[in-house]
């Protein structure tokens, strides 16, 4: 898990330094992924999911052979919510105890 995580970190923070959105938190456990970014309206929150889980999923598979045999590395859903109504300390809290997951 170790090289996957710290490979799909770098390859998050590329993929939405590409999109020019910003990490806040990022938290990788062996089954999902916790990820605060800041981002402009004008950017559609799929968007940028489909290229983080695309683009990863495909460097992963070309760079990690062990993971090509898995059928897919990321599920079709994902949940999103703004954090407009709970103050943003509060949500990097939570995303930063998920780290120790």
């Amino acid at each position: 898990m170790g090289e996957v995580k710290e490979r799909l970190k770098q390859i998050i923070r590329q993929v939405v330094d590409e999109l020019g959105v910003k990490v806040l938190e990022l938290a990788i456990n062996p089954e999902h992924v916790h990820l605060l970014i800041s981002a402009y309206p004008t950017i559609p929150v799929h968007k940028i999911v489909k290229r983080i889980k695309g683009g990863s999923s495909n460097i992963l598979r070309r760079e990690l052979p062990e993971l090509l045999r898995p059928p897919s590395l990321w599920m079709h859903s994902y949940y999103t919510s703004t954090i407009d109504t709970i103050p943003k300390d509060t949500v990097e809290k939570y995303i930063e105890a998920q780290k120790g997951v």
